[in-house]
């Protein structure tokens, strides 16, 4: 499965970053809720686990699922303090690093259309491991942006791309709002010059850039206001003001200069 593979370069290229990291690094305040980036690797790391139990049976998931779900109600912080403890973020960090790579490798012999567990409503392998490399990729802007390196994507980034695109409908519901149609056309440049489309071809109703940064907006990595993103038509306007690719409760996204990658 393609998005297994995708799944792994994208923890790699993250991977390569932290790797340049002394111990004390991960204790550095990111722009992120002040979120360390020790947490945000204990985040990922934690998430890793319960989508590979999900891989793994139904049982096994929910045996998970169980240990951690009376912690939840203390937020992500508090939750990830019940589970690792006082274990250094940099041991997490090679903990992260050791597993992801066999976990790649579980789900690319999986079958893509498995339908696996999850906190919410359940999904196909496929999904899963798609939606495991946007995680990857929104939280490790926030370590980009603070260490000043600018991030090299690659085809992969389409991934998030089209979460974002496919997530139109919900960034509308969990605001409250019932979503407009007909859905904005999106016209993305990809990191190699390559052009990726979604949706109806519309002169007074798009969404037109890089695919970078409809990323950044749709994982609410930025303000749209941050970018260089061209909206046409209030449709198309409105659903990047409100964007979120994302499970859970509705966030508000980051006020108008707030996230950028901090000056070498």
């Amino acid at each position: 499965m393609q998005a297994a593979a995708d799944f792994r370069e994208e923890c790699e290229s993250i991977d390569a970053l932290l790797s340049t990291l002394a111990p004390d690094d991960f204790a550095r305040a990111t722009q992120f809720k002040g979120w360390t980036i020790g947490e945000i690797v204990e985040h990922l790391h934690l998430f890793n686990i319960a989508a590979d139990k999900a891989l793994e049976s139904d049982a096994a998931f929910m045996a998970f699922a169980a240990k951690i779900m009376p912690a939840m109600a203390k937020g992500h912080r508090g939750l990830q303090r019940d589970w690792f403890g006082d274990a250094p973020a940099h041991e997490t960090y090679a903990a992260w690093r050791a597993y992801f790579s066999g976990m790649a490798e579980r789900f690319a012999n999986a079958n893509p259309e498995a339908r696996l567990k999850w906190f919410g409503p359940d999904m196909s392998a496929r999904s899963s491991i798609i939606a495991r490399q946007m995680e990857h990729w929104a939280h490790a802007q926030a370590i980009f942006d603070l260490l000043g390196v600018e991030r090299t994507n690659g085809a992969r980034l389409r991934n998030v791309a089209h979460i974002g695109v496919t997530t139109y409908s919900w960034s509308h519901k969990v605001n409250g709002l019932e979503p407009p149609r007909p859905k904005p056309h999106v016209r993305l440049t990809g990191p190699a010059g390559e052009l990726w489309e979604w949706n109806d071809s519309q002169d007074d109703n798009r969404v037109e850039g890089t695919a970078e940064h409809f990323c950044q907006v749709v994982t609410q990595c930025r303000n749209v206001a941050d970018v260089e993103l061209v909206t046409v038509g209030e449709t198309a306007t409105r659903w990047m003001a409100i964007a979120q690719c994302f499970a859970g409760p509705k966030e508000t996204p980051p006020a108008p200069g707030t996230r950028r990658r901090v000056s070498g």
